[in-house]
C-alpha cells in the first residue's frame, strides 16, 4: 500500500510538475515572441550581463536550505524559523553589498546603464529571501499542484507587466522589471498556499548549540536563534556552493560574451538559450518537483531505490529527447517567424543548445541521486569539476568566435554524463549498461524519426508550412513508433494520465 502512495504521488507529481511547467513555458513563450518584437538583441545583452550576479546572489541567499529542510522526515518548527530569519538576513546584507558594487560591474562590461537596471534587478533575490521557507514546504510535502498555481500566476501576471512597458517603449526596463515583478508573485503565492507561518526570533533554553557549539559564528542571543540553521549548513553549504558552480557553468557565457564581444552578441546567444531553457525548464520541473523528495523515501531499500531511478530515467528519456531534439530541428523556422530577421543569428545556436537541452533532465535526476544519498559533497566537487572545464575552454576559445565556444560547451556537458554515472554506480550499483539501455533506445528512435522528418519535409519553402509540418509528422511518427515497440513508460504514463484525470 506505501508503495501503491508513492507511486502515484510520484506519478501526479511528475504529471502536474510537467502540465505547470509545460503551461507556464507556454505562456512565458507567447510573451516572449510578444517581447522579440519590440525588443532589440542590446535589450536582451544588457539584462543578460547582469543575471549572473543576480543568481549567484540568489544561491548565497538560499544557502541550500530547501534540500536540506526536505531531506529532513519532519522538520520542526524551529528549522523553519531559524532558516527563515536567517536567509532574510543574508538577503538584506547581499542587497546593501550588491547595491555599492553595481557600478562596478557597470565598470567591468564598459556600461554606465547597467547601474540603475543592476539596483532594480537585483530586488529579485531580496524578494525571494522572504519565501525560501514557504517554498521548502511546498516541495517537501509534494504539493506540486499548489507550487505550480502559483509559478503559472506569477508568470501571467509578470509577463503582462513586461509586455506594457514594452510597447511603451522602456526596452530593458521591461525585462528586469518582468523579472522582479515574477519573484514577488510568486513569493506572495507561495505564503497564501503555505500553512507554516514564522514567529519572531527567540533563543530557545534547550538550544542544542547555545554554548557548546565553539564552530559556530553566532555569538549570544544569535547563536540560539540560527543553531538549527547552523546544524543543516554543514549539509546546505556544499550544496549552495554546487548552485554557485552551476550558475557559473550556466551564465558562462553572458559574461565572456559581455565582456569580450558586446551586447548584442550576448543578446543574439540570450535569446537562443532563453527558448531552449523554455523548453528543457519543462522536462526539467517534473524532475525536481518529484525526483529528490521520492527517491529520499526509498532510501533505505537500494533495490527499490535502484528500480524507482531508472523508471525516472526511462520517463525523462521519452520526453526529454524528442521534445529538444524536435525543437532543434525547427529552431531555424521558428526564430525567423518569432523575431524577424534581426534574430536569425539565434536560429542555429538554439539548434546546437537543443542537444545540451535534451540532457540536462539527466543531469538533473542524477544530481538528486547524489543529494537523496545524503552525498551533497560528490554532488559539489562533481559540479565544480564540470564548471571548470566549462570556463577554461571557453576562455581558450572565445578568440575564435562563438560558434566553436557553443560546441564546446555543449560536447562537454553531454560527456560529463559518463562521470556522474560513475558516482551514480559507486552509491547505488546501476551499472553502466543498465543506464545505456534505459537511454540509448529512446535516442535512436528519436533520431530516426527527426531524419525520416526532415528527409519528407525538405522541399518545403514556406516557413509557417515546413514549421508546422515538421512538428506533427515528428509527433505522429515518435508515437506510433513507440506504440509498436510496445514501450513500457509510455503506456503507464497513458495509464497514470487517465487516471489522475478522472480523480480529478
Amino acid at each position: 500500500m506505501e508503495q501503491k502512495s508513492l507511486k502515484e504521488r510520484t506519478a501526479g507529481g511528475m504529471l502536474w510538475g510537467g502540465l505547470s511547467n509545460g503551461l507556464m513555458q507556454l505562456i512565458g513563450a507567447v510573451f516572449g515572441l510578444v517581447l522579440l518584437r519590440y525588443l532589440t538583441p542590446q535589450d536582451y545583452g544588457k539584462v543578460a550581463m547582469l543575471n549572473i550576479f543576480a543568481a549567484l546572489a540568489s544561491a548565497l541567499q538560499e544557502s541550500g536550505f530547501i534540500a536540506a529542510l526536505c531531506n529532513k522526515r519532519e522538520p520542526t518548527h524551529e528549522e523553519y524559523n531559524s532558516v527563515f530569519w536567517f536567509n532574510l538576513m543574508v538577503s538584506g546584507s547581499l542587497y546593501v553589498i550588491l547595491w555599492f558594487c553595481a557600478p562596478l560591474i557597470a565598470d567591468f562590461y564598459g556600461d554606465t546603464d547597467l547601474v540603475p537596471l543592476a539596483r532594480v534587478l537585483f530586488l529579485g533575490f531580496l524578494f525571494s529571501g522572504l519565501g525560501t521557507v514557504q517554498r521548502a514546504y511546498l516541495f517537501g510535502h509534494l504539493m506540486v499542484r499548489q507550487a505550480s498555481i502559483c509559478s503559472l500566476t506569477a508568470m501571467l501576471l509578470s509577463g503582462i507587466v513586461g509586455i506594457a512597458m514594452a510597447v511603451k517603449g522602456f526596452a530593458s526596463w521591461a525585462i528586469v522589471t518582468q523579472a522582479v515583478c515574477f519573484v514577488l508573485i510568486t513569493q506572495v503565492m507561495n505564503w497564501f498556499f503555505s500553512p507554516w507561518r514564522p514567529t519572531l526570533p527567540r533563543t530557545p533554553s534547550n538550544s542544542p548549540l547555545k554554548g557548546e557549539n565553539k564552530k559556530s559564528p553566532f555569538k549570544g542571543e544569535l547563536e540560539g536563534v540560527f543553531a538549527p540553521a547552523w546544524q543543516m549548513f554543514g549539509f546546505s553549504s556544499k550544496l549552495m556552493l554546487t548552485n554557485i558552480v552551476n550558475i557559473l557553468n550556466l551564465h558562462a557565457f553572458s559574461v565572456l560574451l559581455g565582456k569580450f564581444f558586446g551586447d548584442h552578441t550576448a543578446g543574439v546567444y540570450s535569446n537562443a538559450r532563453k527558448w531552449n531553457d523554455m523548453a528543457s525548464s519543462t522536462i526539467n520541473g517534473m524532475v525536481t518537483s518529484t525526483s529528490q523528495p521520492t527517491l529520499a523515501q526509498v532510501t533505505d531499500d537500494i533495490g527499490r531505490y535502484r528500480q524507482v531511478f531508472r523508471k525516472m530515467l526511462r520517463f525523462i528519456c521519452f520526453v526529454s529527447f524528442p521534445a529538444m531534439l524536435g525543437l532543434g530541428l525547427v529552431a531555424q523556422e521558428f526564430i525567423l517567424l518569432a523575431g524577424g530577421e534581426k534574430w536569425r543569428e539565434s536560429g542555429l545556436l538554439l539548434s546546437l543548445l537543443c542537444l545540451h537541452g535534451a540532457f540536462v533532465p539527466i543531469t538533473t535526476l542524477y544530481s538528486n541521486l547524489t543529494i537523496s544519498r545524503g552525498k551533497s559533497g560528490i554532488n559539489m566537487a562533481c559540479t565544480i569539476g564540470q564548471c571548470l572545464a566549462v570556463w577554461a575552454g571557453l576562455i581558450l576559445l572565445y578568440p575564435y568566435g562563438l560558434l566553436p565556444m557553443v560546441v564546446y560547451f555543449v560536447a562537454l556537458n553531454i560527456s560529463w554524463l559518463a562521470i556522474w554515472q560513475w558516482f551514480a554506480w559507486r552509491l547505488t550499483g546501476l551499472t553502466f549498461m543498465e543506464a545505456l539501455k534505459d537511454t540509448v533506445p529512446f535516442l535512436v528512435f528519436t533520431l530516426i524519426v527527426l531524419g525520416i522528418t526532415w528527409w519528407l519535409t525538405r522541399g518545403i519553402e514556406n516557413l509557417w508550412l515546413l514549421l508546422l509540418s515538421r512538428i506533427l509528422l515528428a509527433a505522429v511518427l515518435y508515437a506510433g513508433i513507440m506504440w509498436v515497440s510496445g514501450a513500457k513508460i509510455m503506456r503507464e504514463a497513458i495509464h497514470y494520465i487517465f487516471k489522475i484525470r478522472v480523480k480529478n
